[in-house]
């Protein structure tokens, strides 16, 4: 049980931080939509935006007792190369909404909101697994 407990609290940790990820993406397409950039291209770039701070704060909070070993810029680099399904997940509703939907072609962050959820069980299962493994010995 106690093992089922830490798993939910790791995953709301892990939403948390999501949440600020979304934060950070919907703030910089903003500003890149605002200096020119289209509403396809402007996502390429906030969307690293955002998974480079969830990174962070992933690392730092949500998985903090498993990120430890690691060399940063190669978790980091592994973190966005593995993210790339949910990303992959996430740009693909973004685009399909924006494309076919009024409300999402009007505010693009509705796109990215329902983006955001369309990847995050995907970004979670492969962070845990893959870049934030637990130590073998912290394993419940």
């Amino acid at each position: 049980m106690h093992a089922r407990l830490a798993l939910i609290a790791q995953f709301f940790r892990f939403g948390v931080v999501g949440t600020v990820g979304f934060l950070v993406d919907a703030g910089v397409l903003w500003v890149v939509m605002a200096l020119g950039s289209g509403p396809y291209g402007g996502r390429i770039l906030s969307y690293v935006a955002a998974a480079s701070a969830t990174y962070a704060l992933n690392r730092a909070w949500t998985f903090r007792s498993a990120a430890r070993g690691a060399p940063v810029a190669r978790q980091w680099g592994l973190f966005l190369a593995l993210n790339l399904l949910g990303f992959a997940a996430n740009y693909g509703t973004y685009a399909t909404l924006l494309s076919t939907t009024e409300a999402v072609a009007r505010w693009p962050v509705l796109g990215v909101a329902a983006g955001s959820l369309a990847g995050m069980f995907i970004n979670f299962g492969l962070s845990r697994r893959f870049v934030f493994r637990q130590p073998a010995a912290d394993k419940a």
